[in-house]
């Protein structure tokens, strides 16, 4: 290397990196002042702030929601209470408040952008974390979600940087090799609880890869895929003693973070008092009513372990199921993603297969086996974390093969690939502010997403303000609104939210009598979801809608005039 290239390489990457997180921001600092509150939003305002002023992690723990995102989501409003010495009233204040909580997400974002490439780095040097990071930065969306004040980006950034740094670590001494990846896995896990079962599954496919370096697997090459297999099977034995001490390390980190209110849990003494009189009765209400370690993360991790083992009933393509079906996330992900992320992993896959042998593609692929046991199926978002893998994987993999192959070919694979990164900016641009409905031409777009899935893949809430815009544009007095979703903005004029519920169906009316004189927003999800439809006078309302056209349409509301 020429003296000062290294310099100069650095330089450029810094630069590359500050214009996606320049560039991207802008884009989702405009869209978050330009959308409603998705359906989490309202509460996780309200349960950080109620942090902050209590100081108890009570009611984010009985959601079996973890706090870390929230918290820093939440810190500028409270910041913000002190500066001006009064509280915010999400009701009234929500216009504002929102947009800064959803700035908040920009660091996890930044965060994200920047271990991507890393990842990437790792792989295939400067230009595989270049086109890597690219590739996250505008994929609709990862894009989309990085304007919201959730938990979604936040978990996919911190098990990045989890997986870079636990493979950074390997062989080295303890504070790197155990010390580092505990603390970060106790932050992944504070991000989000998906992370507990997430990073573990990741720590096998480095591990394994990290053995596969090793020169005693080197001197093995020759001796046949059995004795290969036994040497890893024998290294994951001796990887135990680390495996369990990183598990346990983070899990004493996340209850640390989130300390406790040391009172006694309301429904473990409930619990205690239906047991059959007995000493068991006994000693199980004595406890209940003297162990004060409550509220502890423990409660948030349980709840949400008792969401996924539950479960609930999917949609998708344009069918509710009772249960949970195993091709969602497989599926979905052909719809919610672009078609850049989609081909490049084929395209790459003609020219070269073995390129994409990496361990970030490994681990993604890894993830997308355990995707079909996943019960929680109401967005694609829980997947964040292997889009943002697989793109640093066939990012990598990309250059590579570019490395070694003709000029001809190298001329062919860079314009298919600039071609991609243009299209795939093309697409969020064309989406914004609203790119949480994005859809893949392969299925029709983003207009017709609607119809294959719902909640948070297409209508979470989100367009008020597009509603509010046609119903100025068009001098509507009032509009009611059908609305899935807690932005309270939903029900203040000139809205009012209403459902098939309230009043106005009392009585056996009929549909159209009832709607007679209102003009009537729906949401999608709604209306071609499977919430709306599960009463009787839901059903009514859902099969009336939707044998009549509607007036209007915005992307995530069916207008009917009945005036």
């Amino acid at each position: 290397m020429k003296p000062g290239g290294n310099e100069r390489e650095i330089f450029f990457n810094a630069l590359w990196l500050l214009a996606l997180i320049a560039a991207t921001s802008a884009w989702c600092l405009t869209s978050a002042r330009n959308l409603s509150a998705t359906f989490d939003e309202p509460t996780y305002l309200e349960c950080g702030l109620c942090h902050w002023h209590t100081g108890s992690y009570k009611p984010l723990m009985r959601l079996g929601t973890m706090p870390l995102a929230i918290d820093v989501q939440t810190l500028p409003l409270f910041v913000w209470e002190k500066i001006h010495g009064t509280k915010i009233d999400l009701v009234r204040d929500i216009a504002w408040a929102l947009p800064m909580a959803r700035a908040g997400t920009l660091l996890f974002w930044a965060l994200l952008l920047v271990y991507v490439f890393r990842a990437a780095h790792s792989i295939a040097g400067s230009w595989g974390g270049r086109i890597a990071s690219a590739l996250v930065a505008f994929e609709p969306s990862l894009l989309a979600h990085a304007a919201l004040a959730t938990t979604d980006i936040a978990v996919t950034a911190c098990l990045m940087l989890f997986a870079v740094e636990f493979r950074a670590g390997r062989g080295r001494g303890w504070s790197r090799a155990v010390g580092v990846p505990s603390l970060l896995y106790g932050v992944a896990i504070l991000a989000k609880a998906s992370a507990l079962v997430f990073a573990p599954l990741l720590m096998l496919v480095l591990e394994c890869e990290f053995l596969s370096r090793s020169r005693a697997f080197a001197e093995i090459a020759d001796g046949g895929l059995k004795k290969r297999a036994l040497f890893l099977r024998d290294g994951l034995w001796d990887f135990r003693r680390d495996f369990f001490k990183i598990i346990g390390l983070g899990l004493l980190a996340t209850f640390l973070y989130c300390g406790s209110d040391w009172t006694v849990e309301r429904t473990f003494v409930e619990w205690a008092q239906t047991l059959k009189p007995g000493v068991l009765h006994c000693a199980m209400l004595w406890i209940s009513g003297h162990l004060r370690i409550f509220t502890n993360a423990g409660e948030g991790l349980v709840q949400q372990i008792k969401h996924n083992m539950r479960g609930h009933g999917s949609f998708i393509l344009g069918q509710e199921h009772r249960r949970a079906v195993w091709y969602y996330f497989p599926l979905a992900l052909t719809m919610k993603s672009s078609l850049t992320f989609l081909l490049l992993p084929l395209l790459v896959a003609l020219v070269k297969p073995r390129t994409l042998w990496n361990w970030a593609c490994l681990c993604a692929l890894l993830l997308l086996f355990y995707s079909v046991t996943c019960r929680v199926q109401i967005g694609i978002r829980f997947m964040f974390p292997l889009m943002a893998l697989a793109s640093a994987g066939t990012g990598a993999a990309l250059v590579v093969e570019l490395r070694g192959s003709s000029r001809m070919r190298r001329t062919v694979l860079g314009a298919l690939l600039a071609l991609g990164l243009a299209a795939n900016a093309a697409s969020a641009f064309a989406t914004w502010p609203d790119a949480v409905c994005y859809f893949n031409p392969l299925w029709g777009g983003s207009r017709a997403g609607y119809k294959l899935l719902t909640d948070s893949n297409c209508d979470w809430g989100q367009g008020l303000p597009e509603l509010l815009a046609w119903r100025d544009a068009h001098g509507v007095e009032k509009i009611d609104v059908w609305y899935f979703g807690l932005d309270p903005r939903a029900d203040i004029p000139p809205l009012q939210k209403i459902s098939p519920q309230d009043a106005v169906f009392a009585h056996g009316e009929p549909v159209e009598k009832a709607l007679r004189g209102r003009c009537v927003a729906v949401s999608t999800t709604l209306l071609y979801g499977p919430y709306l439809g599960k009463s009787p006078s839901g059903q009514a309302t859902v099969a009336f809608l939707k044998q009549r056209p509607p007036t209007a349409r915005t992307m995530t509301y069916f207008i009917y005039d009945f005036r």
